[in-house]
């Protein structure tokens, strides 16, 4: 059995147990229900949520009302996991809010406020269309994006792959010279499309022994 550490909302654990029905050699454990056994755990998993709270934010805040239903203790839970991560070369998968959240860890920056793309999730199958460039780890034309904050200044070895067309959001990065680290600004745990996402994560956690 494979250790993935992870912190999932309640709202979203249907999703996430959906995805990893395919995958029993692999365990989450939701750090949010309980602790999380670091000796055993070969991967990462930081999935969507509330905003990063200021005081993790590396960046001026000219308007407070802009961070929505901040959660300090999950976020000093996933920045010490992500250094932990990074320190141990583990798989790292890290879907909207939590991509966010590495992308700051890495010493990034964020839009605090990005005009649509924060579509509801009834609505969210393939709404924005993506531009990749060549040799993008996943090339999807469209996604499904539900954010109202995004990546601004990318942080250290965090490498684009994938914008939104519209209006040049980024949507998907790769960690540069790292065994897998992927992070994506869209939702694919609330569609089978991208399960191939899953499935490479999953792969590259299997690849490490406890």
């Amino acid at each position: 059995m494979k250790h993935i550490a992870t912190w999932i909302r309640e709202c979203d654990e249907a999703h996430f147990e959906r995805v990893f029905r395919e995958f029993p050699e692999a365990r989450l454990w939701n750090a949010r229900a309980g602790s999380v056994p670091w000796e055993e755990v070969t991967g990462l998993l930081l999935t969507g949520g509330a905003d990063i709270s200021a005081g993790f934010l590396r960046q001026p805040i000219p308007d407070p009302s802009l961070i929505k239903n901040s959660d300090p203790a999950r976020d000093a839970w996933e920045f010490e996991s992500v250094f932990r991560a990074l320190r141990r070369r583990l798989p790292l998968l890290a879907i909207c809010n939590g991509f966010q959240v590495l992308n700051v860890a890495l010493g990034g920056t964020l839009h605090l406020d990005v005009p649509n793309h924060n579509h509801p999730e009834s609505k969210s199958a393939n709404i924005q269309e993506l531009r990749h460039i060549p040799g993008a780890l996943f090339q999807f034309p469209r996604v499904n994006s539900s954010h109202h904050q995004a990546l601004a200044r990318p942080g250290a070895g965090l490498i684009p792959e994938a914008w939104c067309a519209a209006d040049d959001v980024i949507e998907q990065a790769r960690l540069a010279g790292y065994p897998f680290g992927l992070g994506v600004q869209y939702h694919p745990e609330r569609d089978p499309l991208y399960q191939p996402i899953f499935a490479a994560f999953v792969g590259q956690v299997a690849s490490l022994g406890n």
